[in-house]
């Protein structure tokens, strides 16, 4: 095999290993909004029970409910997740042989399911939301004043 050959693999090999790389940081993020959608309504209600303050507030809120309903109105729509689109697009080419913890994230994020069940699972966990929404409001935010009525 020649240098050039040989320079050639090395490339093709950095390349390969950046786009795992790429693709892993994909699925982290991914990971990481399941997370903040799921993790944070268990910590809402646990936050109200337990009468933490920072539950309350109105962007943390704002952002939980607004990334939970993304999810359900593109499920609704029929449109697939971009993180989703994104790392299997990075992976096409690849084996299916993964680092450990990419597995695991992997085996917990994506289940084997129709689509139909995802759908109905992000519209109702909506729903929740904003039902927790509504029973136990966020405060508003700093500055932000109530209107009145007129006399």
């Amino acid at each position: 095999m020649g240098g050039g050959a040989i320079a050639a693999d090395r490339q093709g090999l950095a390349r390969a290993a950046a786009v795992t790389r790429l693709a892993d940081l994909i699925l982290a993020l991914h990971a990481a909004y399941v997370g903040f959608v799921v993790g944070g309504l268990g910590l809402i209600w646990l936050g109200i029970w337990r009468r933490w303050r920072w539950v309350r507030h109105f962007w943390f809120r704002l952002l939980h409910l607004a990334a939970i309903a993304l999810v359900a109105l593109e499920a609704f729509a029929g449109i697939a997740c971009p993180l989703t689109v994104l790392e299997s697009w990075l992976r096409w080419e690849q084996e299916p042989a993964q680092g450990f913890v990419a597995r695991w994230v992997h085996a917990i994020l994506f289940w084997d399911l129709p689509a139909w069940a995802f759908t109905l699972l992000y519209i109702a966990f909506a729903l929740v939301t904003l039902l927790t929404w509504q029973r136990w409001p966020p405060s508003r935010p700093a500055g932000a004043t109530t209107a009145q009525r007129p006399g």
